[in-house]
């Protein structure tokens, strides 16, 4: 018997890495000799790199960069193996923790930072780099991220722009002569959990930068600035982001990322099911066990329950979620491909006592349903 493992992390409980080791604890109790195959998986946020590493082997590089205010940060990112591949996560450089000791400065705050880590894989052979945005600091549309790779942004005088997304409003040129040809040569995937367009009501300025310490004032000069951006892109090279879902995405870096380098935005969960190998290892598999710490009827927007879900369906493979909590409704889930989906609670019992009990929970209810499932 074949079991694939392709858990998300149980927040405040587990890791992606140790839902896996409990879920194979408990299947191999079923059938001792099984072979179980573990693919931690992640929605393109916080534990990304790790499963990456889990998963694909390779490095991790630690670097030199600059945090949102341009002070010096150590960060890190996953190189594959092979060398060929590498995943950054945006908050390891450019993200709102860094700046939490300090007044927040949401006009000028960058995603250099996020730049010099992409730049460092991309020179040591990276050709496929998976960037995984949110809980950026910035509303700079990823300006300081591309300008670390050799893109100019210049006013109406020829000269470089200042840091920050409010000095976007003065922007009336990109030049990007100065892009190496091997960040051309680049394929740039962007993991996007969310839908927001760039600019308007429901755009990076207006829905994500009083999070970042933004004003009413400074949202719509934000607002304003990004627009003079997309403009900008458009006029360029004819891609409209101002309206594209998900280039709201970490204070607008998606729209730059797209616009400027031709990056391809995607849910998150599907983006790192393919980054980690999980089409390959469900090859021949008799059962898939996933989960997160809480399935329900927001499960199917694009998270790892339903992205793990939907690839077993197009092999034929049964897909089984064990979360902390399970609450309808289910009929999407069911539709994207989930089998079912049961909770690892055993009986009446606290948050606090699932999460302390997690791990024995998670193994006794993965062998009920290896069980269930073998031949």
């Amino acid at each position: 018997m074949r079991v694939v493992v392709a858990p998300d992390s149980f927040k405040g409980s587990l890791s992606a890495a140790d839902v896996c080791a409990a879920a194979e604890a408990g299947v191999r109790r079923a059938v001792p000799a099984a072979e179980v195959v573990a693919v931690p998986m992640a929605d393109g946020g916080e534990g990304t790199l790790d499963c990456f590493l889990a998963a694909r082997g390779g490095e991790e590089v630690e670097v030199a960069a600059a945090d949102p205010l341009g002070r010096p940060v150590k960060a890190r990112y996953a190189l594959s193996g092979d060398g060929r591949s590498a995943v950054v996560e945006l908050a390891a450089a450019s993200g709102l923790p860094l700046v939490e000791d300090v007044p927040a400065d949401p006009l000028g705050a960058s995603t250099a930072g996020t730049g010099e880590l992409i730049a460092d894989a991309v020179r040591r052979g990276a050709r496929d780099v998976l960037v995984c945005i949110g809980g950026s600091a910035s509303t700079d549309g990823g300006a300081g991220l591309l300008g670390a790779l050799g893109v100019r942004f210049l006013d109406a005088a020829g000269n470089d722009l200042p840091p920050g997304g409010a000095a976007l409003a003065r922007l009336a040129r990109i030049d990007d002569s100065g892009l190496p040809a091997e960040v051309r040569a680049t394929r740039f995937r962007v993991a996007c959990d969310v839908t927001n367009p760039l600019v308007g009501p429901s755009g990076a300025a207006a829905v994500f930068g009083p999070q970042k310490g933004a004003s009413p004032d400074q949202v719509r000069e934000l607002d304003a600035a990004l627009t003079v951006f997309a403009d900008v892109l458009a006029a360029r090279g004819g891609v409209r982001v101002h309206d594209l879902p998900g280039a709201g995405a970490a204070g607008g870096t998606c729209g730059g990322l797209v616009g400027v380098l031709g990056a391809e935005p995607a849910a998150g969960a599907a983006l790192v099911a393919e980054a980690v190998g999980l089409p390959a290892a469900l090859a021949g598999a008799d059962l898939v066990i996933t989960g997160e710490g809480r399935v329900d009827g927001q499960s199917a927007g694009g998270k790892v329950v339903s992205a793990v879900a939907a690839l077993a369906k197009e092999r034929g493979v049964p897909a089984v979620a064990l979360a902390g909590g399970v609450v309808p409704p289910f009929g999407e889930l069911h539709e994207l491909g989930l089998t079912a989906a049961f909770s690892i609670a055993d009986g009446p019992r606290t948050l606090d006592e699932l999460k302390a009990g997690a791990a024995p929970l998670l193994a006794a209810l993965a062998e009920q349903v290896t069980r269930l499932h073998a031949r």
